[in-house]
């Protein structure tokens, strides 16, 4: 029967990590099952080497200098390289546990470094008791089995903060200054829009707040590509953005050759550079426009090039 309680426990887990914003209740799900009167989750982001504390209950937040201090352990790098779970007070850690948990009144403490089933490392969860005696062995051997599926709770790949502006019916995929790449989540992952990180960097370091276009990517298939601003990291705090697209056929019945045209147009070339850019002469690239015009139903090339950019008919690659 206390099997049995433990399978139930664990898929409760399970099911909370899954859900919004289920990380407390999972938690009160497992002190059903281990001790904790306080327990904090520390995440660490990839694309900045840094830990950050992401959810405590029980007590206040550890600082990062305090949670950079912990993981510089001897002992927790050993946990780490072990993939288990570390007392606290074991050899190594007496001085933390000093300076960080004793002042207030914790007697034990459970740290286990967190691992998603991949392998990939996100963070730490550390459970603290006032019982001097909470954790066992069999404590140990609980949160070891319970630790993979909590990884997915610091996960900060997954983090992307409000994309104003994303498109419904679009994958996507985001990106941070370094290139890092994180899903979005309730957005369909975009494997094509991953191919896009230099489009995004630019994107980042310019002052626009969104971007669209059209983008031919390597097998041939014409997107719908739209570009916007997005936090992403621990609390949103670094700049990054949303790339989204879909595929499409070109509109307006323009053919990838006028694309190339109407986007260098866009840029404010003339005919003689478009036809330089493009290895075109002057003469296919004039034939070019007045099919363009036609087909936009435009008579100058301002009028062209508005059009263009607020309906995304450039090329984002060219």
């Amino acid at each position: 029967m206390a099997e049995i309680a433990l399978l139930r426990t664990f898929a409760e887990v399970g099911f909370h990590v899954a859900s919004s914003g289920g990380a407390q209740a999972a938690m009160d799900a497992l002190r059903g099952v281990l001790p904790m009167d306080a327990y904090e989750f520390v995440a660490f982001d990839p694309a900045t080497g840094v830990h950050q504390s992401l959810l405590a209950d029980g007590h206040a937040r550890i600082d990062r200098d305090a949670a950079e201090e912990y993981v510089k352990l001897g002992p927790y790098r050993r946990a780490v390289a072990a993939r288990r779970p570390l007392s606290m007070r074991e050899p190594g850690t007496e001085r933390y546990f000093r300076r960080h948990l004793e002042p207030y009144g914790w007697r034990s403490g459970l740290t286990t470094p967190l691992f998603l089933p991949e392998g990939r490392y996100t963070g730490l969860l550390h459970l603290a008791s006032k019982d001097p005696a909470a954790y066992t062995e069999r404590c140990d051997t609980m949160l070891a089995a319970v630790s993979p599926t909590l990884a997915h709770v610091t996960d900060l790949t997954r983090c992307v903060i409000d994309p104003v502006g994303l498109p419904p019916g679009f994958g996507a995929v985001a990106f941070d200054r370094a290139g890092n790449r994180r899903e979005v989540p309730g957005v369909r992952p975009s494997r094509a829009a991953a191919g896009l990180a230099g489009l995004a960097r630019a994107f980042i370091e310019s002052r626009e707040l969104t971007r669209r276009g059209l983008w031919l990517d390597g097998d041939g298939q014409w997107r719908e590509v739209r570009v916007v601003r997005a936090g992403v990291g621990f609390q949103g705090a670094i700049q990054g953005a949303v790339v989204a697209e879909r595929a499409c056929s070109l509109p307006y019945d323009l053919t990838g050759r006028e694309v190339d045209v109407l986007t260098r147009v866009a840029a404010g070339d003339s005919n003689p550079q478009i036809a330089a850019a493009l290895v075109l002469s002057v003469r296919t690239v004039t034939t070019h426009l007045e099919h363009i015009f036609a087909k936009l139903g435009c008579d100058s090339r301002t009028r062209l090039t508005t059009k263009a950019l607020a309906e995304g008919l450039c090329r984002l690659d060219l």
